[in-house]
């Protein structure tokens, strides 16, 4: 009992540490991606943080499967190398012994990955395209980011700006170049700003510059120098939002019979079969070899994980293209996995004697003759 505590509190504490390392990879590989959108102009920059979020959310159940599995794999292989799985057998506690402690420590994770595959990370998946629509439906101007082209290709546009005053909205140093079916029309401002009419139209206001029309060296070529100059802005129009199969709820893929729509399902119910998988896996994997070095078991789990997770990915391909039923696919990659399991568990309980109730009795001594 004081071990199988011992190894609750240990896996607790791990699970800990490793979470907040997978995580804050996670969050740095996507801050990085939005950065980078947001660099381009095709996201707002006060829409990173719920993008994040929502891309977290969505990402999760992943997450905590991958850390479950190390969270036993390092753990018992701690033990191994410090003999303290050692002492667990010489209590007369088999490998097998361990399975109800890291099972029931498990559970609360399995729990939150199926509530994420099933319900949480489709909702975020469509929270996220219904926010983007959001920022793509508002005015483009809003979009300006100072120091960077932005074209707009809508109304052929190209705009640069400086410098943006976010106290009173005043922009300077504009850039303007539009391309239009007559001629070619470029502007440069040293101020601009914002105004709304009392019909609604928003107009950007150019102060103190001048207009270049045509093209330089032809007849019709002029320029125009002005002190306010107003542009109507076009309001974007609305998009309709396209869901994609992971924006769609659980119970909208289990009503469509459609090979994608199934594919979906598929991903959503292994990923928690996967992880339980995953955790038996650990088991028999963290058992470490002196002879074959500290990091064979680590290399070993590495190696299945990933194939493990790409036969997944592929058996999902196979069901959107039609070519293999849904609940064959369902059904085979977990159960050679668990097959797997049984294999390991067997060999390493053959190879450690850790089978109980198999003692050899040594043969009674007799009296001894004198010569």
């Amino acid at each position: 009992m004081i071990y199988r505590r011992t190894l609750i509190r240990e896996l607790t504490a791990t699970a800990f540490g490793l979470f907040l390392i997978l995580l804050g990879i996670l969050f740095t590989n996507l801050v990085l991606r939005l950065l980078a959108r947001a660099a381009g102009g095709t996201v707002a920059p006060e829409g990173i943080l719920a993008l994040l979020g929502f891309n977290a959310i969505f990402y999760l159940n992943i997450l905590l499967s991958v850390a479950l599995f190390l969270t036993v794999l390092l753990t018992l292989s701690r033990w191994y190398r410090d003999s303290e799985m050692i002492v667990w057998f010489t209590s007369g506690q088999a490998l097998t012994a361990s399975l109800k402690p890291i099972l029931w420590f498990s559970v609360p994770f399995l729990l939150a990955i199926i509530a994420l595959s099933l319900f949480l990370s489709p909702w975020a998946e469509k929270r996220k395209l219904e926010y983007e629509q959001q920022l793509e439906n508002r005015d483009e101007v809003t979009l300006l980011a100072p120091g960077l082209f932005k074209e707009f290709k809508r109304v052929k546009l190209v705009v640069f700006v400086e410098s943006i005053d976010t106290f009173n909205g005043t922009i300077r140093n504009v850039f303007l170049h539009s391309i239009g079916e007559k001629q070619d029309e470029t502007t440069v401002a040293r101020t601009a700003h914002l105004e709304e009419a009392k019909n609604g139209d928003r107009f950007i206001v150019l102060g103190e510059g001048r207009r270049y029309e045509g093209k330089p060296g032809s007849p019709d070529y002029r320029v125009v120098e002005f002190d306010k100059l107003a542009r109507r802005i076009e309001p974007a129009e609305a998009r309709a939002i396209t869901l994609s199969r992971k924006a769609m709820s659980t119970e909208q893929l289990v009503a469509v019979a459609d090979p994608s729509e199934r594919s979906e399902l598929f991903w959503r119910l292994s990923v928690p079969i996967e992880a339980l998988v995953l955790v038996l896996l650990a088991i028999p994997l963290s058992y470490v070899n002196p002879r074959m070095g500290r990091s064979f078991n680590l290399i070993s789990a590495a190696f299945l994980y990933m194939l493990y997770s790409n036969c997944l990915n592929i058996v999902q391909s196979m069901i959107a293209q039609g070519k293999l039923s849904f609940w064959v696919g369902l059904a085979l990659p977990h159960l050679i996995a668990l097959a797997l399991v049984l294999v390991l568990f067997r060999q390493q309980l053959s190879v450690t004697g850790l089978l109980r109730g198999r003692r050899r009795s040594l043969p009674a001594a007799g009296p001894v003759e004198p010569k």
